[in-house]
């Protein structure tokens, strides 16, 4: 009986279709940047998130001080 070890690096598999101008343009930036699409495309998701949860953050705070603040931004807006 033979044992097979997988290792996938903490991560899931995914397939993905990307449209043909999309992956040459990957293409030359991998080689250009000396690494592989799948890091490129990686990187392209954190920012995504990082742009949403940045977004999320500002506009709870914006309510947050809308709420807790409304009487002197009504000041300030008189003055």
């Amino acid at each position: 009986m033979a044992v097979v070890l997988v290792w996938y690096h903490g991560g899931m598999a995914m397939n993905l279709r990307v449209p043909e101008d999309l992956d040459r343009r990957l293409d030359l930036l991998a080689a250009e940047e000396h690494t592989s699409k799948s890091a490129l495309l990686l990187q392209g998701a954190e920012l995504v998130l990082q742009r949403h949860r940045r977004r999320r953050d500002i506009g709870e705070g914006l309510d947050f001080v809308m709420s807790h603040d409304a009487e002197l931004l009504t000041r300030l807006e008189d003055a």
